[in-house]
């Protein structure tokens, strides 16, 4: 039906914020600064997990698989963000823009399903302490891993498929800061329906279907804390969850008010859009080693061991 060929060979222009573009070099600033605090956090959590033998238990083998996503989903779009800010508006191919758009997606994803699972694993922890080993052995957790990782691949794969059939032959100026689904689909000049209630319907219910079980799980957690007679036990429990759940808010909000935005959003500002959608990229690789990492008394007392030894040297 159409030339493919000679429509997508082209380079895509990615302009970075519209409306704020005299701004870029001053919102460059703490964008590069969490950046940074996500790489480092991630790759001391990556460090420490690896080396410390006391740290290989099945109760920590999901922290690794949650940091090495925050570097993908954040080192898939932050690094060209960064250069749209500092030097002006940047150019990508087309091959180059359904990578990018890939792994964002998949990493966001595999992103949920990790908290999914690491919500299931504080409830065995809790709320069965003397079946944990049962329940959750080495083997099951690797089955774990391997599902969720497959099931974020098999929903994501088709989105590419979906964009390679489409001819971008209205512009291949993109307003925004990095290639996401919609986005790009909107720039061809035919009908993107399937891509839209794709995009809307099949990654958003697994999502949204995380969410929910997510929430269940921290409930039974609550629940069962509240029946302990221990105080303490209570306020520790109300201050780790409380900072889990900001976290997971922090990550889904902006994701899922991106999403509605293309769908819905035809009121909603393109520059609060933007800024809004750049934020799910940013602060939760940033925030998750924080709190799922050094609030954990072991991994925070082998961070404070390994600062002091370097100190100390």
């Amino acid at each position: 039906m159409y030339n493919l060929s000679s429509y997508n060979t082209g380079d895509f222009t990615f302009l970075g914020i519209p409306g704020l573009e005299q701004y870029h070099v001053w919102i460059s600033i703490p964008f590069c600064i969490i950046y940074l605090v996500a790489i480092v956090g991630n790759s001391i959590l990556l460090y420490l997990i690896a080396v410390e033998r006391s740290l290989h238990a099945p109760v920590f083998f999901f922290l690794p698989m949650l940091a090495m996503t925050d570097l993908i989903l954040s080192t898939t779009c932050v690094p060209k963000t960064l250069a749209i800010f500092w030097f002006g508006p940047q150019k990508i191919s087309f091959p180059g823009c359904l990578t990018q758009l890939f792994f964002l997606h998949y990493s966001f994803v595999l992103d949920s399903a990790i908290l999914l699972a690491m919500a299931f694993d504080r409830y065995v922890a809790i709320c069965s302490p003397l079946k944990y080993t049962t329940i959750l052995t080495p083997k099951t957790i690797i089955k774990i891993a391997v599902g969720i990782s497959f099931r974020s691949f098999s929903i994501i794969l088709p989105v590419v498929f979906l964009l390679i059939r489409l001819p971008f032959c209205r512009t291949h100026i993109i307003p925004h800061t990095y290639c996401e689904h919609i986005g790009v689909a909107q720039l061809t000049c035919v009908d993107i329906s399937v891509n839209i209630w794709y995009g809307l319907c099949v990654p958003i219910m697994t999502v949204i279907s995380d969410v929910i079980l997510i929430a269940v799980s921290y409930t039974l957690i609550l629940c069962a804390v509240f029946h302990l007679p221990s105080r303490d036990a209570h306020q520790k429990a109300l201050g780790t969850c409380g900072s889990h759940v900001c976290v997971i808010l922090m990550f889904y909000t902006p994701a899922f008010f991106s999403i509605l935005a293309h769908r819905f959003g035809h009121n909603v500002s393109r520059t609060f859009h933007i800024m809004f959608a750049n934020l799910y990229i940013v602060i939760p690789p940033a925030l998750n080693p924080i709190v799922y990492g050094v609030k954990t008394k072991q991994i925070r007392d082998k961070v404070i061991l390994l600062f002091s030894t370097k100190c100390s040297e």
